[in-house]
């Protein structure tokens, strides 16, 4: 229910007030709902306003079926990261955290036979989703939307029942304001200017809203989450040096995955805040970048569905890496050589995007590494990109010697586009070359159906087997004749 500000004392009922209300109560006749919302509550912005009505009528709003296909493709590849990542490091301690710390049985760990209370899955399968490269990314905003956008979702329809049409639309909108909140202070800028990270402030706004949409909040219990959410918006991009890649998981997935459920349960219970932390004093914009236009949470909301600017990897590496290995395969493809007729190859990428990339310890976020693994195998396969050990391996290391990386200037200008340029020089003399402007799987160069279910295949099958596999795709490609989201339970536990 909307309130109307409280009126001085001994004026409630002046002629003024009396007057101011009923020219709202004829105001209301004639003008938009977010319009009438906006007269009836001056203390509440205009963006804030619209941006919480949307948020409240989302999980009624049809999608288009454009929205629908590549919402699947993403709900499904998020899936696959968080069955191959219950095998990886993060995950394994994630799992191990559940088992030690169990609660409410109401919402499903992945990978596990293990039902917990909806915060407590929502961290789990958080990091479960980000234990590595797999998980999608949205360039606009520097951030990796799906990894706590769909766990929170998840968490939070299997505590309410909800259907597979709400449970999607509860998803895109979490791709919608995640994003939308990290744009509007600036993406790879912001975060360059201020150490604070954008991806965990998309995230967090992003599983806040999916949350909260599965929840049935009201447009007031919108705003009161996007308060809260506020509170909780932390990350700073110190987890660059995290060599194990836990902190990462915690950062992208976990972290954001929990908060967001925290706070649309907490306001579904019952608790209150502030009505609007996006205007007046000491709001979330003046705390995080004074400059920062609000209209630009509300730039094209419904019409403008970032999901469908969100990219798919291709290859089960960090970002920076995927548009060198395209190049590097491209070439393979062309014009067919070994390692050992290799002299040399120099990379150009971003100079932003180097050195996240440069010599890392981690195979799937070292550059040299992956590159040296596609030039011998001919293919980078989510099994060679998380084969640590493979990182001393004679061959490797003599292919890896032959690398070059180099940041480029040039390229820095064109992000969030991620450019690459693979020089590669033969023995015999021979120069080849290839600039890869769309890497496959972004929006300007997307993946099929086909290619989306091949990967999942390939992450999900050494982890749950092809059967189990095959009803999850399929489960995941009819969701619009899910009558309940918990029908997900037994295809994504593993017993």
């Amino acid at each position: 229910m909307e309130h109307f500000s409280a009126p001085k004392r001994g004026d409630a009922m002046s002629r003024r007030n009396l007057l101011k209300r009923t020219g709202w109560a004829m105001a209301a006749t004639v003008l938009q709902p977010w319009q009438v919302l906006a007269a009836s509550a001056p203390s509440i912005s205009p963006v804030m306003v619209k941006l919480s009505t949307y948020m409240s009528a989302a999980r009624g709003q049809a999608l288009p079926d454009e929205v629908v296909e590549k919402l699947k493709h993403h709900v499904l590849d998020t899936f696959a990261a968080m069955i191959s990542g219950a095998e990886l490091p993060p995950g394994r301690l994630a799992l191990q955290f559940a088992q030690t710390y169990g609660g409410e049985k109401v919402s499903t760990i992945v990978c596990s036979t293990i039902l917990c209370d909806p915060i407590q899955a929502a961290f789990v399968n958080g990091m479960l989703a980000q234990s590595d490269e797999t998980d999608d990314s949205h360039a606009p905003s520097l951030s990796h939307p799906g990894s706590a956008v769909v766990p929170a979702a998840l968490a939070v329809g299997e505590r309410f029942g909800i259907d597979g049409p709400q449970f999607m639309r509860a998803v895109t909108l979490g791709y919608d304001i995640g994003t939308r909140v990290s744009m509007t202070l600036g993406g790879q800028e912001y975060m360059n200017e201020t150490h604070r990270d954008t991806h965990a402030i998309a995230s967090g706004f992003g599983a806040a809203a999916a949350a909260g949409s599965a929840a049935n909040l009201t447009p007031q219990q919108m705003r009161w989450l996007l308060d809260y959410t506020a509170q909780q918006s932390s990350g700073i991009a110190s987890w660059q040096r995290d060599i194990d890649h836990v902190e990462k998981s915690f950062v992208f997935g976990g972290m954001t995955a929990r908060d967001g459920v925290t706070g649309a349960l907490l306001v579904q219970a019952g608790w209150t805040g502030v009505d609007d932390v996006l205007s007046g004093s000491d709001n979330f914009l003046l705390a995080s970048l004074p400059k920062a236009d609000p209209a630009g949470l509300i730039d094209k909301l419904g019409e403008r569905y970032e999901v469908t600017r969100t990219n798919i990897k291709r290859w089960t590496v960090g970002s920076p890496i995927q548009a060198p290995l395209d190049a590097l395969q491209n070439l393979l493809n062309r014009h067919p050589f070994e390692p050992d007729q290799v002299q040399k190859i120099v990379v150009r990428v971003a100079t932003d995007e180097a050195s996240v990339v440069d010599n890392r310890d981690i195979p799937d976020i070292c550059l040299q590494h992956m590159m040296a693994v596609m030039l011998i195998d001919k293919t980078a396969s989510f099994k060679a990109a998380h084969d640590k050990a493979r990182m001393q391996d004679p061959e490797v290391l003599r292919q890896r010697s032959k690398i070059q990386l180099v940041p480029d200037e040039a390229l820095e200008k064109l992000l969030p586009k991620r450019v690459a340029i693979v020089e590669v020089t033969l023995n015999d003399g021979t120069v080849l070359t290839e600039r890869v402007e769309a890497v496959r799987g972004t929006v300007d160069n997307p993946m099929t159906r086909e290619e989306v279910v091949t990967k999942a295949r390939d992450l999900m099958e050494p982890v749950i087997g092809a059967t189990a596999s095959a009803k999850l795709i399929d489960k995941v490609l009819n969701l619009e004749k899910t009558k309940d989201v918990r029908e997900l339970r037994p295809l994504l536990q593993k017993t």
